[in-house]
This record gives C-alpha cells, structure tokens and sequence, in this order.
C-alpha cells in the first residue's frame, strides 16, 4: 500500500492519476501533521463562533433568502448537512470510477488547507 499525504499545496496531476486509476484501498491517504493542526485550527474557530453566538453567513445563518435567519448553535450541524444534500443531487450520469476518486481527492486536498 502506497501512502499519499496532502498538505493543501503540493498535489500534482499525477498524484490525481495515480489515485484514479488504482485499486481501492492501494493508496492510503491522509494529512500532513501541518494540514491537521490547521484544520483543527479553522475547526476550533468555527466552534467559537457557535458557541459566542457570532452572526456569520452559512455558519450561523440561513443561506440566500434565508441570510437573516439566525441558526442555534445546537442545529449548525444540521444546516451544514442540510446544505450539502442540496448540492450534492442533480439530473445527469454518476461519475465514474476514476472521476469520483480524483474529485473527493482533490476537495480533501483543498480541505487540508484549513480555510
């Protein structure tokens, strides 16, 4: 098993490749110590936000029409779910094997960066 680790800044296209056409499981992924501590930074952030009650748009509030509705600390989870589902469905084919790999890879990638 090969191990890829992201940072955020360094993945190239033949890292994308590589985990696109590789079996699953053969490439292990995970995050620089670096890229943790910076998602658990933003993550640690966000949860102050919650917790102090501060008005941020699609953390603590609705989304669009619904930007002036402020939501409870005890349903952000919700609302962020929430958001996700309506975003993730829509008309057209699923992906494919190689495109679905390389997509999540490159959103953890961007994840990593801790923003």
């Amino acid at each position: 098993m090969t191990t890829l680790e992201l940072d955020g800044t360094q993945l190239t296209i033949e890292q994308v490749v590589d985990v696109a056409i590789s079996a699953p499981g053969d490439i292990q992924i995970s995050l620089t110590p670096q890229s943790m501590d910076r998602v658990n930074r933003a993550a640690a952030a966000v949860e102050h936000l919650l917790a102090t009650r501060q008005v941020v748009y699609g953390i603590t509030t609705g989304f669009g029409a619904f930007k002036d509705r402020i939501i409870s600390p005890e349903n952000a989870a919700e609302l962020q779910r929430n958001i996700i589902i309506s975003h993730a469905v829509g008309p057209g084919e699923i992906f494919d094997n190689p495109t679905t790999p390389s997509l999540m890879l490159n959103r953890y990638n961007t994840l990593a960066r801790g923003h």
